[in-house]
């Protein structure tokens, strides 16, 4: 069996439909939307609609750790559009999710990342997508289990999820021999991005469920450039499938 496995895909359409190539399932750990790249600031849904200039001073405040300022920009970036905020990205969002999903191969299994909107996923997610979220698969023998979205954070992303709902969801999964997130468990080493230079959020349910369910692997991503890519704790094998947005490359897991 050989299953290739993608995360935090942020608009990357091209790679995407073709990355189940040679496999025998793709799996995606979510982040298909592209709301701002930061490596490239004319590109997303924010300088899409405020432009580049704009985009570089958010960008900048949010990466010296200046939330504050960051959300004041913002909320007087979206005081001065003609429409409803919510819907002018609804609108961006839906315009991604078609061309994204349209690019998923069949089979795909697949759950949410931080900046997904979870209620719109029904509408675009064809025959032989199937999307997960506490919940469990098999595949030949193996049994995976996904938790999707990400925990509560300054940056107040689209998907965060408190943290005794996803701490129930991660329990409702069992013993599994594949845990699959969006976020890593809560290691520094893993959550560390040394570009953006700020540890991201782990999840401390996730690193219980390690100890005390075994699985051979765990499966993330949400960090992009991370201090550690990979680590054993304990007979788990921890891996960062790797920025998809940027790579190009599934990470390929075979049995």
């Amino acid at each position: 069996m050989r299953v290739h496995v993608v995360s935090d895909v942020h608009g990357n359409r091209d790679d995407l439909a073709r990355a189940g190539e040679g496999a025998d399932a793709l799996v995606c750990l979510g982040d298909l939307v592209m709301f701002l790249d930061y490596a490239d600031h004319s590109r997303g849904i924010f300088p899409e609609l405020f432009g580049e200039d704009m985009a570089d001073r958010y960008v900048r405040l949010r990466t010296e750790r200046r939330f504050t300022e960051a959300r004041e920009l913002s909320r007087g970036l979206w005081a001065r559009v003609d429409g409803d905020p919510m819907v002018l990205i609804e609108q961006a969002v839906r315009r991604q999710y078609t061309e994204l999903f349209a690019a998923l191969p069949t089979p795909t299994y697949a759950t949410y990342g931080n900046v997904d909107l979870p209620r719109l996923w029904p509408e675009f997610a064809h025959e032989g997508v199937t999307v997960l979220d506490g919940q469990v698969v098999e595949l030949d023998g193996w049994r995976f289990g996904f938790v999707g979205g990400g925990l509560p954070t300054p940056m107040r992303t689209p998907y965060e999820v408190d943290e005794e709902v996803y701490a129930a969801r991660v329990a409702a999964l069992g013993p599994v021999d594949v845990l699959c997130s969006h976020i890593p468990p809560d290691i520094p080493d893993l959550c560390y991005d040394v570009v953006a230079r700020r540890f991201e959020r782990g999840s401390e349910a996730l690193l219980e469920a390690l100890h005390q369910t075994r699985p051979r692997y765990h499966l993330f991503g949400h960090v992009h450039q991370p201090l550690v890519p990979r680590m054993r704790v304990g007979a788990t094998e921890c891996v960062n499938v790797g920025h998809f947005k940027a790579r190009g490359e599934p990470w390929v897991l075979e049995w």
